[in-house]
């Protein structure tokens, strides 16, 4: 019989639904909650998050293989791709077996799987670097609201931490209702939370109202009609990062 490990969507609960896999005799299969279809002749278990098993496998990946696998799983695990838990399960089976030598067999399908993944939710994070626009609300922070297909907030957050480590702001995952919440010349923590407040002290009257107006009309000044090419600015510039960015709002 089948056994079919049911995980929520964190790092966490995937960890501890590979832990729990590994020791099952049975043929298995992870899956993401409300990401799957019911099976037949399938047993089906949710998995429980425990801190100390997801520290295990955590630990064996960096000890028994190398950083450079745990970041591929880290990344993985950030991805909204819903076949990530047993994807992640079944590289880990390869890493296991071949090492740190593994990231180097693409030509294996658990191992080019994951490698993509994780590509791609590196590249989004690297884009938004470029992409994020910072307003400043009325009591001085500045904040910026994101909407990336990957949860990719944490691995942008740092770039901000760096770039803007003597201000106090706020990078907001709307999609996700989580945000990055930096502290002036401190660190950075990651919140759960209803950016609705946020957003309604965003709409207060402020200076920076009038530099985004000045922003959008030095955009326009700037473009050429003649030379406008709308496939290479799609090509450069998705459309769905246009929402987020100061010089296209209020553009159809």
């Amino acid at each position: 019989m089948k056994t079919i490990y049911i995980c929520q969507d964190s790092l966490e609960n995937i960890l501890c639904g590979i832990y729990d896999a590994w020791l099952d005799q049975n043929e298995v299969r992870l899956v993401l909650d409300g990401e799957h279809n019911l099976e037949l002749f399938c047993e089906y278990r949710q998995v429980e998050t425990d801190d100390e098993k997801a520290a295990k496998v955590s630990s064996s990946v960096k000890r028994k293989i190398s950083e450079e696998v745990w970041e591929l799983v880290y990344n993985t695990s950030l991805s909204y791709d819903p076949e990530k838990a047993d994807k992640m399960f079944r590289f880990l089976k390869q890493a296991f077996r071949y090492g740190r030598k593994v990231t180097d067999m693409l030509a294996l399908p658990e191992v080019y799987d994951v490698f993509t993944i994780s590509r791609n939710v590196a590249h989004e994070a690297h884009l938004l670097t470029g992409f994020v626009r910072f307003s400043q609300m009325e009591d001085g922070i500045l904040f910026a609201k994101i909407g990336p297909k990957n949860d990719a907030v944490l691995l942008t957050a740092p770039h901000f931490a760096d770039r803007l480590s003597g201000e106090n702001w706020i990078l907001y995952d709307e999609l996700r209702h989580k945000a990055a919440v930096h502290k002036k010349d401190c660190g950075w923590m990651i919140v759960h939370t209803d950016g609705a407040i946020w957003e309604e002290r965003l709409q207060q009257q402020t200076d920076e109202t009038i530099y985004q107006d000045l922003w959008k009309v030095f955009h326009e000044s700037i473009s050429i009609k003649e030379r406008e090419n709308p496939k290479c600015q799609r090509r450069n510039l998705a459309l769905r990062y246009r929402p987020y960015m100061t010089e296209f709002q209020g553009r159809n």
